[in-house]
């Protein structure tokens, strides 16, 4: 009796770790988007919406990038994909499309058509996490107000990469670990306004913030497993997915939560490992549902 009031008493105050938040209003737009016949999502890597509120999808699909409206309508896919596993996608700010290809080792940029402009990566893994122009197993990027990116070299390597925006190697910091600067699994990487870094260190289970020296800033080790990461300006918050607890929440630049949506399972507005988000100009949330393959998205109700 001793012993399971002791394991009770642990689970008390390992749950007790993790914050909570109230319902945030949205609804699932049921049939979202509306894929042309016999066409399939494969498990859905990314999702990103550009400044005209289209939106971008990554999946390992045999159509792996396609962009639909707002309203779901497919826009286009690209005739091509000259990688191996689908995993980050950006919008740049010049409007160009960046995919991050998790077995390829590569990031690439690309035209809205899908013509390539830019190759970083040798096809095989990095020799070690030093590398300046290669990567092992690397899992997203972001980008600067000034153009410049951040590549979360994150599975194989331990680190953040930065580069000038025309991919010139500035500088990168992290190591394997669990100590304040260290990672175990780097997946994403959100910018606020102001400039400072908010990495999720998905084994870890902790979001940590830099500036974009890599200066260490902080740490939330509260919120989950943290995986994708978006920052809205207009807000001035960010909205994360929550992968172990299949949810997505809604966190103040304190890293209090200020609201959650969704739950485990595979109906519509259920979700099975959200990987990564995005949130357009009306405030509609995009989830790249991985293990459901599909594109949740909500609105506010």
């Amino acid at each position: 009796m001793r012993r399971l009031g002791i394991l009770l008493g642990t689970c008390t105050f390992l749950c007790a770790q993790i914050q909570t938040g109230p319902p945030l209003p949205y609804r699932v737009v049921d049939g979202w988007p509306q894929l042309p016949a016999g066409w399939n999502f494969g498990e859905v890597a990314a999702v990103d919406v550009d400044t005209s509120d289209n939106v971008w999808v990554f999946s390992d699909g045999p159509h792996p990038v396609m962009q639909f409206d707002k309203s779901g309508k497919f826009l286009r896919a690209w005739p091509e994909f000259l990688g191996k596993k689908p995993h980050g996608l950006r919008v740049g700010p010049d409007g160009n499309i960046w995919t991050v290809d998790l077995e390829a080792h590569r990031v690439m940029k690309w035209t809205p058509e899908g013509r390539l402009l830019m190759n970083l990566g040798t096809g095989a893994p990095a020799a070690d996490n030093n590398a300046k122009y290669s990567f092992n197993r690397p899992a997203t990027l972001n980008f600067g107000t000034n153009g410049d990116f951040f590549v979360a070299d994150g599975y194989g390597n331990s680190r953040v990469v930065h580069y000038s925006k025309d991919g010139e190697y500035l500088g990168q910091w992290g190591t394997k670990g669990p100590g304040d600067g260290e990672f175990n699994l780097v997946h994403d990487v959100a910018i606020d306004s102001k400039g400072r870094l908010y990495v999720t260190d998905r084994v870890n289970k902790r979001v940590q913030i830099f500036d974009q020296q890599g200066k260490f800033l902080g740490k939330w080790t509260d919120l989950g497993v943290p995986q994708g990461l978006y920052y809205v300006k207009s807000e001035d918050v960010l909205y994360m997915c929550d992968g172990e607890n299949s949810r997505i929440i809604k966190v103040n630049l304190d890293g209090k939560i200020l609201g959650e949506l969704g739950s485990f399972g595979k109906t519509p507005g259920k979700i099975d490992v959200p990987h990564y988000i995005a949130v357009d100009s009306a405030g509609a949330i995009y989830s790249a549902d991985f293990r459901n393959w599909r594109v949740d998205k909500f609105v506010k109700k």
